[in-house]
């Protein structure tokens, strides 16, 4: 080993002595950190898979040019035939200069690592992830580097090795993508799909590392060192002789051996989930969900054995996640997996679930067919069924799983009513919120604004829920809301305290007659828009010459977690919120706030512009943090909770009133147009149903989310430093090593020329 390293050390070093090794950085790191940046920042999303996404098609080109003089130029200036003439055996030399490639390659992607801190300080991403990201650039760049290496070992010229191996490398990334598959044969294009690099490597960019994709990733690297091998070797032996027909036997061997465990490898389940909510990991709301079956729950599978390759991630994470629930369910879940292709009796149950063939282009015989696939799921216990006709995204199936398990195995439905009246939406006006809840809560409404309608008291929900009325409530339906909460129940208050009128552009104050009854439990609504200078939306100027001009909108803040945890903030990183109301927490003993703007926030006034080009304070001595969100529990609730019993003292009715109320000072954050844009949006609202109907099991469960929080700058100068500071100064370090270096080399040159001067 000490001998490999000795090789690696002088491998490495050669490249900090040639000035080539440094163009070769400074071209990746700026190509590179340019365009991560320009994704970035128009985003607003503290994630670095704008990086990520295309580091393989800069290894294509990078990797080949480290790799391209190592064996080549060796073979050229004879120095190869110096080495082996050493102490050294092939398998030394060729190990010690991939290792020596492979941290020159190491400390090229280094210069990202700054990139990387910065998103962390200026946001709440999740480290897990970026791990797991880099552990899979560094697998993907031994791959590249041991291709290198193979294909400077068939010439003495460098050019020739680095278009070989460029060759090499772009072929297995092209392998993967979809313009390449959809020409292929059905078992062709399943081949190369699991021999290719994008597969594997957006697997572990995602935060998981898996054995499959371990496994990939080293015996392809093993495959391209091994051929290498076989390359210097055989250039030492007769073609005439059996050690060289044994040797090329052996290179034959190792080659199919790499490419029939890859394929096999698809049985093999095991992974390590580096994210930091455990996002691909079954949540212990899993075992409580299933720890209640009394009877035997069926998860039928229908999937066709031939389905385009571009969705074999998607399968394999139903797979895996599918059998991820049949081990917690300790029995108590069987599942099936059935090809309705192949049997007409599967195909006609699928059928009668409604779950139906999907169709998809393929190319076959030089021209465009469309072909039929199956890819669905139905959940079975005993005489009930819930169907998912198409598996299209995984990243919410484990709570569509569970919840459909849960919604089947028990007695009665929790009642979620939505008042109606006075402008206040109903459900269906939410679909995104309808579909999240609808197979565990039964979604109704109730108009109290008609006089002849029964009080609430006499069919009480278990949830009420007023979002957003547009005029004031009549005090009938006030009193009919204060007296159900009074008896214990539970409400979610969406206030919109504005009218909006994008026309003028100009917001109105709004009273909607609930804000009394929310101050009952701790939560004012003031007046005022809250807007928020660091973390906001980002909403389109206009088009002009082609381009589309985007601006930072502080009237729709991006807003984050209240200080303190709560269950129905958990996993959650921000809510997309428009033209929100403040809230003030009017009496800490009974509220508390959920969701917060940053430190860099404030109220405009009432019958104020709300033009994306408004002004706001300059003066930072004028901002401060704002609650938008808050919960508030009944006095009664909040003497039990600090150990009393409430009717102490001979209190008033009114004193010992009970119940728990969630409010928002905002109803549009359930539009569509901002779910689709932060889906953590209908989580949360979710969530919150969940404890207001006081079952939390499923609320660990949706609250993973994958979606990036917001990048968190607070001024242009911050946004400068970040941006440039990585784009120029990194880059920059290099050069100056480099400059450093090549002076202390002719510094020293110098001595040892006045040394032998000397003698």
């Amino acid at each position: 080993m000490r001998r490999v390293w000795t090789v690696a050390a002088r491998e490495l070093r050669s490249y900090f002595d040639h000035a080539t090794a440094y163009i070769l950085v400074v071209a990746f790191l700026s190509l590179a950190l340019f365009l991560a940046f320009r994704a970035l920042l128009a985003s607003g999303a503290a994630s670095l898979r704008p990086l990520f996404v295309l580091l393989p098609w800069y290894f294509v080109v990078f990797m080949p040019a480290i790799t391209m003089r190592s064996l080549a130029e060796e073979r050229r200036t004879g120095t190869l035939d110096w080495l082996m003439a050493q102490p050294l055996s092939e398998i030394q030399v060729l190990g010690g200069k991939f290792v020596g490639d492979w941290l020159f390659a190491l400390i090229a992607l280094a210069g990202t690592v700054p990139t990387a801190l910065g998103v962390l300080l200026l946001s709440s991403a999740d480290p897990g992830i970026m791990v797991a990201q880099y552990v899979g650039a560094a697998m993907l760049a031994a791959q590249m580097v041991a291709a290198g290496l193979f294909a400077s070992s068939f010439t003495r010229n460098q050019i020739t090795a680095f278009i070989l191996g460029g060759a090499i490398c772009l072929t297995l990334v092209l392998i993967g993508l979809e313009v390449v598959l959809v020409g292929l044969p059905p078992v062709a294009a399943s081949v190369f799909a699991r021999l290719s690099v994008i597969t594997h490597f957006e697997n572990v960019a995602r935060g998981v590392i898996d054995v499959r994709d371990v496994l990939y990733f080293a015996s392809t690297a093993f495959l391209f060192l091994a051929l290498a091998h076989a390359r210097v070797s055989g250039e030492r032996l007769s073609v005439f002789r059996g050690g060289y027909r044994r040797l090329r036997l052996g290179a034959t061997t190792i080659v199919v051996g790499v490419v029939v465990l890859n394929l096999l490898a698809a049985s093999l389940r095991g992974r390590v989930d580096l994210t930091e909510g455990n996002l691909y990991t079954l949540s212990p709301g899993i075992r409580e969900v299933l720890s209640d079956l009394d009877d035997l729950v069926t998860v039928k599978l229908y999937v066709s054995r031939e389905l385009p390759p571009e969705i074999n991630i998607t399968l394999r994470d139903v797979r895996d996640l599918l059998a991820d629930f049949r081990n917690a369910a300790d029995g108590r879940l069987a599942l099936v997996e059935v090809d309705p292709d192949r049997d007409e009796e599967a195909a006609e149950e699928a059928r009668s679930f409604g779950i139906n063939a999907l169709q998809f282009n393929v190319m076959r015989n030089d021209e465009l067919q469309v072909r039929r696939g199956w890819l669905g799921l139905a959940v079975l216990y005993a005489d009930q069924s819930e169907v998912m006709p198409v598996l299209n995204r995984t990243d919410d199936l484990e709570y569509r799983l569970a919840s459909a398990i849960a919604g089947m195995t028990t007695d009665r439905k929790t009642r979620i009513v939505f008042i109606s009246g006075a402008g206040a939406r109903d459900s269906f006006q939410y679909p995104v919120l309808s579909e999240l809840l609808g197979d565990r809560y039964e979604l109704t409404s109730r108009d109290l604004s008609d006089s002849t309608a029964s009080p609430l008291a006499t069919d009480a929900p278990d949830v009420l829920v007023v979002a957003g009325p547009q005029e004031e409530m009549n005090s009938a339906a006030v009193t009919a809301i204060r007296d159900y909460l009074h008896a214990g129940g539970a409400g979610l208050f969406l206030i919109d305290g504005n009218t909006i009128s994008p026309q003028m552009p100009i917001a109105q104050a709004l009273r909607t007659g609930l804000e009394p009854l929310a101050e009952e439990y701790g939560v004012r609504v003031a007046e005022g828009l809250v807007f928020d200078l660091r973390s906001n939306e980002r909403v389109s100027l206009g088009t002009t010459g082609g381009f589309t001009y985007i601006s930072s909108y502080p009237l729709w803040p991006r807003v984050v977690p209240a200080p303190g945890e709560h269950p129905m903030t958990t996993g959650l990183d921000a809510l997309s919120l428009a033209w929100a109301s403040p809230l003030e927490i009017a009496d800490s003993t009974l509220a508390r706030p959920l969701w917060m703007t940053t430190e860099l926030a404030g109220r405009r006034p009432g019958m104020s512009s709300i033009a994306p080009d408004a002004e706001y304070p300059s003066d930072r001595s004028e901002l401060s943090p704002q609650v938008v969100a808050a919960v508030g529990v009944g006095a009664g609730l909040a003497a039990a909770a600090a150990g009393g019993d409430g009717g102490a003292g001979g209190a008033s009715a009114d004193t010992l009133r009970r119940g728990r109320l969630v409010v928002v000072g905002d109803a549009d954050f359930l539009d569509n147009e901002f779910v689709r844009a932060n889906s953590q949006n209908a989580v949360f609202v979710a969530n919150a149903i969940d404890w207001l109907a006081q079952d939390e099991s499923l609320i660990k469960i949706r609250a993973k989310d994958r979606t990036p929080p917001p990048l968190l700058i607070e001024s242009d100068v911050q946004r400068i430093f970040f941006k440039w500071g990585n784009l120029i100064g990194v880059p920059l370090l290099f050069v100056g090593f480099g400059v450093a270096r090549a002076v202390q080399r002719r510094r020293d040159a110098e001595l040892r020329g006045e040394g032998l001067e000397g003698r």
